[in-house]
């Protein structure tokens, strides 16, 4: 099963970060353009929120099933020193879950905003800022933490 979810998980990102970015460039469009918040604005909205959260629950998932964590809780002291362990051991499910966090927290304020232009500040304010932390979680092959193809395979 673990082999399976890494799969999904390195795939369901890709997913992630391009509703995040729609989003984000719908949200830019509208400010800049003062539209209305449609409907097409609200489907995105809630496309983040709940691919996001399906990433997360994934992630843990993962989390709790893996070699590196389950070594990162087991020696503490030693792991700390070993990059990858450390980075999955903490770095990686702190920042992706303050960025879930702060995707809500975004979705949640621009809902009750009753104008147009506030909504789109909002969730551009609080996905840019999601998004950034998300890049610096992500094991991309570049990474200065940890590295990790951009796609996983069978």
């Amino acid at each position: 099963m673990y082999p399976y979810l890494l799969i999904i998980h390195s795939h369901v990102r890709w997913v992630v970060l391009v509703v995040i970015l729609i989003s984000i460039s719908l949200s830019l469009l509208g400010f800049l353009r003062r539209r209305s918040f449609g409907k097409i604005d609200d489907l995105f909205r809630i496309l983040v929120i709940s691919l996001s959260h399906l990433q997360l629950v994934i992630g843990f998932t993962l989390y709790f099933y893996s070699p590196i964590v389950r070594s990162f809780f087991a020696n503490k002291a030693e792991s700390i020193l070993v990059p990858e362990a450390r980075f999955f051991g903490s770095t990686h499910i702190s920042l992706m879950i303050a960025s879930v966090i702060l995707l809500t927290l975004g979705s949640a304020i621009a809902k009750r905003k009753t104008e147009n232009q506030e909504k789109f500040k909002s969730l551009l304010f609080w996905f840019i800022t999601s998004l950034l932390l998300i890049f610096i979680a992500i094991p991309w092959p570049f990474s200065p933490f940890v590295e990790r193809p951009y796609f996983r395979g069978f």
